[in-house]
């Protein structure tokens, strides 16, 4: 049996916000190839999908059913202090 590419535990695995507003690739080209469009329809006010829906996802994905979760999000960079 293929193992997905997903490693974490149920235990480890963390649930996930996904908001389509804070995407920064939302647009046609990366929502019409996401999994929230194909199984909601389109893009949600904002929805959270807790560790065994993540790994459902990852398997329906994995086995070419529905496209990957394309969210992406901005991350916080380290703060620097001037001197």
């Amino acid at each position: 049996m293929t193992e997905l590419p997903d490693h974490r535990s149920r235990e480890s695995a963390e649930s996930v916000v996904i908001d389509c507003d804070s995407c920064l690739v939302r647009g046609p080209s990366a929502c019409g190839d996401c999994v929230v469009t194909v199984l909601l329809g389109g893009p949600p006010q904002g929805i959270e999908i807790d560790a065994e829906e993540q790994l459902a996802l990852a398997a329906l994905s994995f086995s070419g059913l529905v496209p990957p979760l394309r969210l992406v999000t901005a991350v916080a960079g380290p703060h620097l202090n001037s001197a």
